[in-house]
């Protein structure tokens, strides 16, 4: 089994939007985050399906606040 990492934001709208570091430009939404779970599973594998000789070449290392006076 392969682990991903996946970013998950709550958009304007409310609804909860998943990224998956390492699959570019593979994304979904779900308006609960159970449904989330679930649609993040089958979005990679669809991806995956679409690209037989994937090799990841992204490595998630972490996520970092900056504060900055505006």
């Amino acid at each position: 089994m392969t682990e991903y990492t996946v970013i998950v934001e709550k958009d304007e709208s409310g609804f909860y939007v998943a990224e998956v570091v390492e699959l570019p430009g593979c994304f979904t939404q779900a308006k609960t985050l159970e449904d989330l779970q679930k649609r993040v599973k089958e979005a990679i594998e669809g991806y995956l399906l679409t690209k037989k000789e994937y090799k990841p070449g992204i490595k998630f290392i972490g996520i970092n606040k900056v504060g900055v006076n505006a």
